[in-house]
């Protein structure tokens, strides 16, 4: 009998959906985008605002909403389990709206307002714990890979912010791109809570909040995952927030120009995302991770000998979206696998908290690098030794899934008997 490295046959992906499992992947896919176009709102404004002298430094300003979304993801995905996301999803889009519309009138005019507002406005990427179990109940294990790959896809959100928050700001006037994508946010949490169906399967779960969250912490795959996750979801979020600075300050971007280019990484990363997800349901979740992380390490090591943009720059940030964003995917492919229903949105709260801060320490280093160094470089062939760290962490994942695998089917064989 042939090793299948994921543990899922053929007969799980040829397994019928259940009514309405197609809408609520559209409409959790949306909401993730949506919230993800609010929770980067800051980072293209980022070298506006240092031009104008609001703020000294744009780092702090685009990580702090990292960071707390981030955190939040813990709590948020505990609540998951208990409440569903066809009831989240709406509330937290209702309450992101405010930080926004906060930014837009009153916070953008000094540092510390905005800071305040930056703050408040991570909640929006707490969405991320929501939708990982939400669409997990929707789909058997054979198609979680491509499901979930799918509604990561929708982080691509952020590049909405890129491309339409300088050309808001310049045509209409600087609280354009905060009025419209609050009121996007208010549409959305009106469709999702007339639409969002709840999933035939689902049972919220009885276990306590914090007793929830402790169990999730306690699981060695919980941490050797957040690692992993902290190198690809957590590279692209860092990239993705920082890149329009470092276009500006290492090859003399205009704000656009830098915005367009950051929304062309986050596009490659979008896209490479399901993919990642469908190849780990086919191959294998651990093989498709070794090879998105070897592509990072090749990247990061082009990224950090500074070549010019055109062609050597540009191939290097488009190697590791295209690593990081098929990376992100395939590990949540394996996360649904190894993990049972009413735990997900606890462990991927935990999981999602390690992505984000793996968001969020990157571009202060960068900062810090820069201004010390006048180059990137260093900070960049840290990532090559974080994907080194990744490919020998995937490793240890993967002996620990075959195992289970070889249990699992011992237990099957002797509940046959002679």
């Amino acid at each position: 009998m042939p090793h299948r490295p994921t543990g899922v046959g053929a007969g799980d992906r040829a397994e019928p959906l259940p009514a309405g499992a197609v809408r609520a992947l559209v409409l959790a896919t949306l909401g993730f985008a949506v919230n993800c176009w609010a929770w980067a709102l800051l980072s293209p404004l980022g070298p506006v605002f240092v031009r104008e002298g609001i703020a000294k430094e744009a780092a702090l300003l685009v990580a702090v909403p990292v960071l707390v979304g981030s955190l939040g993801r813990i709590p948020i995905g505990a609540l998951a389990d208990r409440h569903g996301g066809h009831v989240l999803f709406p509330v937290v889009a209702v309450i992101s709206a405010a930080p926004v519309l906060f930014i837009g009138f009153v916070g953008q005019y000094d540092y510390l307002t905005l800071l305040v507002g930056a703050f408040f406005l991570g909640i929006a990427g707490t969405s991320f714990a929501i939708g990982i179990p939400y669409v997990n109940t929707w789909f058997p294990p054979g198609r979680r890979g491509v499901a979930t790959g799918v509604f990561g896809a929708s982080m691509g959100g952020a590049a909405l912010s890129a491309v339409t928050t300088i050309p808001l700001l310049t045509a209409f006037g600087e609280k354009a791109p905060f009025v419209v994508t609050a009121a996007v946010l208010f549409a959305y949490a009106v469709l999702a809570w007339r639409c969002l169906p709840v999933a035939p399967g689902w049972s919220p779960s009885r276990v306590g909040l914090r007793r929830q969250t402790l169990v999730a912490v306690r699981r060695r795959t919980t941490w050797l995952s957040s690692y992993l996750y902290a190198v690809s979801f957590g590279g692209y979020v860092a990239f993705s927030v920082y890149l329009p600075t470092l276009l500006s300050t290492w090859y003399g971007l205009r704000s656009s120009e830098a915005s367009y280019g950051t929304a062309g990484f986050v596009l490659v990363a979008v896209l490479l995302r399901p993919a990642g997800g469908l190849l780990a349901d086919r191959i294998g979740a651990s093989r498709r991770l070794s090879v998105s992380f070897v592509i990072v390490l090749l990247g990061a090591v082009l990224l950090g000998t500074h070549p010019g943009l055109m062609p050597g720059g540009t191939v290097a940030l488009g190697a590791m979206a295209a690593g990081l964003g098929s990376g992100s995917g395939a590990l949540f492919a394996l996360l649904g696998q190894i993990t049972e229903p009413t735990a997900v949105g606890a462990v991927t709260g935990v999981v999602g908290a390690a992505g984000g801060l793996g968001g969020f320490v990157p571009p202060l280093v960068m900062a810090a690098v820069f201004a010390r160094t006048g180059t990137y470089s260093p900070a960049v062939l840290l990532l090559a030794v974080a994907a080194i760290g990744a490919l020998v962490i995937t490793g240890i994942l993967a002996a620990g899934r075959s195992s289970q695998i070889a249990t699992e089917q011992g237990r099957s064989g002797a509940s046959l008997g002679p």
